[in-house]
């Protein structure tokens, strides 16, 4: 199915700015649906000769469909959208006309003409039309409630004729709002509430107010009500804000270990002033969730920084113990153990400062690289380069990946650019461990350089680190090598990352290591899980 703006921008000649105002209507019209107890069609004129396309659709949750079938797609003219070009062309509601017959489903026909307001704040044209259609199988005589809703309905269906609904989102604000069911407060002119619903009022109990709303200052009540001064002054400034015809931002009340959310809506049809809208919900429970899951976050993070702490202290025993070793070998041992502890941290620092379990990978790579050219034992300058990005990592890859990056940037530094006193003894990024061969010679005018390439794929995460330097031997086996660093490396491609890797001769000389790794990991039935 394809999405409003495809929709319109194939096969109309809609502005940009005019396909956002339907976006915004679309975003929000599920208020005007539940009012009105009605479906609710937006269709855009496609010729000149009254043809409609009906771009987005919305059913009401209040009341049945007039609908069965989705309606978004269907290109209609004639007298079957005559109502539609009544209400393009002159501009005003239509709400004239006998019921019409969907099956067996009678039906009630209207049309609101959707303008899009100037930069000036004058009504603009018609850009499109608004078939607001009510099932009529379960007709009656509407309560009280209804008769609010129905009335609040016709002063927003104005207000969409007017340009002026729905008001502008803010910055940063979702789409997530109150909805009708939640709880409906009306407000005339002098912010006085003239009609609140059963949920409304319930929600209020909840806050600590057991009487009835209708005739309260809602603007005060709110001061009163809220348990922190400044939080009931800024939900009592949105309410008169909205009296005043704006729009104000959703406003939370805390009060008596209650939670409840409002949004304020300006009712101006035909420019006029007659109150406010307010919506509000009991979101309690949510708040409550939303603070377990913040307090997780934080013992997450917590332990996260803890087990740095601890692999740092670890780095550390070790570093002191390679300074009162004699043996050569044994040194360089402990020294490399370090180095890799010290990844395995800086993955966890990582995630200590994150508030979910994966990590923006790139940066990690970076001081990887870093650190890999100052800690090598090579008296050439190495430079390093990253080429691509990784993106953002899950901890169990994380992890593993950044063992496997440090040992072959230390084994691409330090055995492609070996020290002068091992000319005679050469071993490559990947050769380690082998019977020493000789490698070809190194262009002296060419810049010693690692680059770190990476990319995605169809779920798949292809890494190369490629160095200039000596080369593999001409008889080179990796299934040979008994490198530790080597076969680290294997264990966690194959093992803990279930990927693949090559070690191969660089396309303009060097090494070449090449990592394809899945991003999606398996369940336990087989299944992928991303």
């Amino acid at each position: 199915m394809s999405t409003l703006r495809d929709l319109a921008e194939e096969h109309t000649h809609l502005r940009p700015a005019d396909i956002d105002h339907l976006h915004r209507i679309a975003g929000d019209w599920q208020l005007l649906s539940d009012l009105s107890f009605a479906d609710l069609l937006l269709w855009v004129p496609v010729d000149a000769d009254g043809t409609f396309l009906c771009v987005a659709q919305v059913r009401p949750t209040t009341a049945p469909t007039a609908y069965q079938d989705d309606q978004v797609g269907r290109i209609v003219g004639g007298s079957e959208v005559a109502h539609l070009g009544v209400a393009y062309s002159q501009g005003r509601i239509w709400r004239e006309g006998d019921p019409v017959w969907y099956g067996d489903v009678p039906a009630r026909h209207e049309a609101i003409p959707v303008r899009l307001r100037t930069a000036e704040g004058e009504a603009g044209e018609v850009i499109a039309v608004v078939g607001r259609d009510t099932n009529l199988s379960t007709a009656r005589t509407p309560s009280q409630l209804e008769l609010n809703y129905l009335t609040t309905a016709d002063d927003l269906a104005q207000m969409i004729a007017d340009g002026t609904f729905p008001p502008p989102r803010h910055p940063g604000e979702t789409t997530s709002a109150p909805r009708v069911g939640d709880g409906l407060v009306r407000l005339d002119a002098g912010g006085k509430v003239t009609y609140a619903s059963p949920n409304a009022q319930s929600a209020y109990r909840r806050l600590g107010y057991a009487s009835h709303l209708v005739g309260e200052d809602l603007a005060a009540l709110h001061r009163r009500l809220a348990g922190d001064p400044l939080e009931g002054t800024e939900a009592a400034n949105g309410i008169l804000a909205a009296l005043r015809g704006e729009g104000p931002p959703r406003r939370e009340i805390d009060a008596r270990g209650a939670t409840m959310l409002t949004r304020a809506l300006p009712l101006m049809p035909a420019g006029v002033p007659i109150g406010a809208l307010v919506l509000v919900r009991d979101i309690t429970e949510v708040r409550r969730r939303d603070r377990a899951l913040i307090t997780k976050d934080a013992t997450i993070r917590e332990i996260h920084h803890r087990v740095k702490n601890n692999l740092q202290t670890v780095a550390a025993l070790l570093r002191l113990q390679a300074r009162r070793v004699a043996m050569p070998e044994a040194r360089v041992a402990l020294e490399e153990s370090v180095r890799r502890v010290a990844s395995i941290a800086l993955v966890h620092e990582t995630l200590s400062m994150s508030s979910d379990e994966a990590v923006e990978f790139d940066g990690i790579v970076d001081r990887v690289s870093s650190a890999a050219t100052e800690v090598a034992a090579t008296e050439v300058s190495v430079g390093m380069r990253r080429r691509g990005s990784f993106g953002v990592l899950p901890a169990e890859i994380a992890t593993s990946l950044v063992m496997v990056l440090n040992e072959l940037l230390l084994n691409a530094v330090e055995h492609g650019f070996p020290p002068s006193d091992e000319e005679d003894e050469p071993l490559t990024a990947a050769a380690s461990g082998m019977v020493p061969v000789a490698a070809p010679e190194v262009d002296p005018e060419l810049r010693p350089e690692v680059v770190v390439s990476a990319h995605r794929f169809r779920k798949m995460l292809h890494v190369s680190v490629a160095d200039n330097g000596r080369g593999l031997p001409p008889d080179f086996d990796a299934e040979r090598a008994s490198r530790l660093g080597l076969q680290i490396v294997r264990a966690l491609v194959t093992g803990e990352l279930r990927g693949t890797i090559e070690l191969r001769a660089g396309a303009n000389g060097g090494t070449e290591a090449v990592l394809v790794v899945p991003l999606a990991r398996n369940a336990p039935d087989g299944r992928s899980q991303a």
